[in-house]
């Protein structure tokens, strides 16, 4: 599901469809089929018996959330924060650059890497997929998986921490039947480049199945793939909100023998009903079958955020219900048997070493100290700030080093360290560090260039993003962007900064998670727009008053 847009409506023959579908046998028990045939030896995580498992055999849940990544490239902490609330999983939004920005081999590198340092099952998935059919800046499954045959080299090896998850969501409403072809070709060409991983695919209608044509066709997709490791995934929003749709669902897949996850899932009430995620996460744990809660945070529409602002402290009433609440994520989660945990860790790393402050600007440092040892494992460290008797976390890190940016110019802080196993363990404090901030001197001008493109549009209104490069020799610490619409555009809703508009006048601030730009670096802003007949793209940007080149 993407950050900005909402669940489509749901058909009102969903019960019917789906008693039909039983009626004439297309989820057939296994035993009826080629389910056991015998396939190619699992080299890490794959399918046997209808069950996910690990390559020792263990029997693998997944339990955990989505994240959306290449909206938010810069909240690389979130992987940590996910996994100290308990998860052991969790699925990546990652784009082929059809739609969105590519993310590229070194970055699905980093985020395969960082998945592993917290202990965390990594499932990859190509968002620019979403509604093909029936959304025209959809792209296709084949296009996804090129993008993953491209990945080959990045992807070798780690069968036993990745899955990848072809396409999201990858048909509309329109003419769902078409979904079946296209998923098969995709598996093939996969298998065809050598690609032993797991293989995820999602259901059409938006990933909700209302029409029932991937729980009748699960068999032959099934089929299609020469390995047998590949896991279906539906997406339980509206459409599932009552408890006979969400038991008759997933019973379907298990009694047939067919692998099965809930891929993403919603609990708040929308336009369109109110999802009944009480059954789906009860049923889930009956079952035995994992869940991935759509989402971290960076939402549009923040009340499908887990947590606000990706703050794990300020978790959601939905977040506080997936993380903490009856067959949540804290109950029933447990570690992939791969990364080698200790059941019943009880004993806490050791501290840090003394924090030591560089690179001190007005508003910015960079905090750095001696590694902590664990019997297990170190996965992170929170950095707090001490004043009047008080301890308040400002951030964390899965290395010893950490830059703090937002701080207030002229200010005199203190900091100090904690450090935390898989297990949840905290150690003692580290000894803290004073830091003063320097005066306010204003960010200077830096060296820019920007990339406005429209992703979407329709009758009134438009998706666009702008990607804001430094291509100067010093960081951007806090920034404000400015353009003007030529056509009356207005901005709706913004993720990545905070618009301010007066007349065509667009100032753009940015957000805390976009507020540092390295040298070389961009970050990404995205908004939703409301336009007229013409959405004529805006030609000239300044960044704190100094032009940028466009293009």
């Amino acid at each position: 599901m993407p950050a900005f847009a909402s669940v489509p409506a749901p058909a009102p023959v969903l019960a019917a469809l789906l008693a039909l579908a039983v009626a004439l046998g297309f989820l057939a028990p296994a035993g009826a089929r080629a389910a056991d045939a015998p396939r190619a030896l699992a080299t890490g995580l794959h399918i046997s018996g209808g069950r996910l498992l690990e390559g020792n055999g263990n029997d693998f849940v997944m339990r955990g959330v989505n994240h959306a990544h290449t909206w938010y490239p810069g909240e690389t902490q979130s992987l940590a924060d996910v996994k100290a609330l308990g998860a052991n999983t969790v699925r990546v939004v990652l784009s082929d650059g059809h739609r969105w920005t590519r993310n590229t081999p070194e970055d699905v590198a980093a985020v395969i890497a960082r998945c592993k340092a917290n202990r965390l099952i990594c499932v990859l998935e190509v968002h620019d997929t979403t509604g093909y059919g029936e959304d025209g800046a959809a792209g296709t499954l084949d296009h996804a998986a090129d993008y993953w045959v491209g990945l080959k080299d990045v992807l070798a090896g780690q069968e036993d921490y990745v899955i990848v998850n072809i396409g999201n969501e990858p048909w509309g409403n329109t003419a769902p039947e078409g979904w079946t072809d296209p998923t098969i070709a995709a598996v093939r060409k996969l298998r065809a480049a050598g690609l032993q991983h797991t293989i995820m695919v999602d259901a059409p209608n938006w990933g909700q199945d209302w029409q029932g044509v991937m729980r009748a066709n699960a068999r032959t997709v099934y089929d299609a793939d020469p390995t047998g490791n590949l896991i279906f995934s539906i997406h339980m929003y509206s459409v599932f909100d009552t408890a006979a749709e969400v038991t008759d669902y997933l019973n379907a897949f298990v009694d047939a023998k067919l692998p099965l996850l809930i891929g993403e899932f919603g609990g708040p009430a929308d336009q369109w009903g109110d999802p009944d995620e009480d059954t789906m996460m009860a049923t889930a744990e009956r079952l035995g079958l994992g869940y991935l809660a759509w989402s971290w945070s960076g939402n549009t529409d923040p009340v499908l955020d887990l947590a606000t602002d990706f703050d794990p402290t300020r978790l959601s009433s939905w977040g506080q219900r997936i993380f903490n609440g009856a067959d949540g994520i804290a109950q029933t989660a447990k570690e992939a048997t791969v990364f080698g945990g200790t059941p019943g860790d009880t004993r806490a790393p050791t501290a840090p070493g003394a924090p030591v402050a560089s690179a001190v600007s007005a508003t910015s440092a960079t905090l750095t100290w001696g590694a902590s040892t664990d019997d297990v494992g170190v996965t992170g460290y929170d950095v707090v700030r001490i004043g009047g008797g008080t301890e308040t976390e400002v951030a964390a890190s899965t290395a010893n080093t950490l830059t703090l940016t937002g701080l207030t110019p002229d200010t005199a802080y203190t900091f100090a360290v904690y450090a935390r196993d898989a297990a949840g363990n905290r150690s003692a404090r580290s000894a803290t560090v004073d830091v003063t901030t320097g005066e306010d001197g204003g960010t200077p001008g830096a060296a820019c260039s920007v990339g406005y493109r429209v992703v979407g549009q329709w009758s009134g209104g438009f998706q666009a993003e702008i990607a804001l490069r430094n291509t100067g020799t010093a960081a951007v610490d806090g920034w404000t962007l400015a353009f003007a619409f030529p056509d009356g555009q207005t901005v709706a809703n913004m993720w990545g900064g905070t618009p301010t508009q007066s007349g065509s006048r667009v100032s753009v601030a940015a957000a805390s998670y976009t507020s540092t730009i390295p040298v070389g670096g961009s970050v990404t802003v995205g908004f939703i727009g409301t336009k007229g007949a013409a959405n004529t793209a805006p030609t000239a940007f300044t960044l704190d008053g100094t032009a940028c080149t466009t293009g």
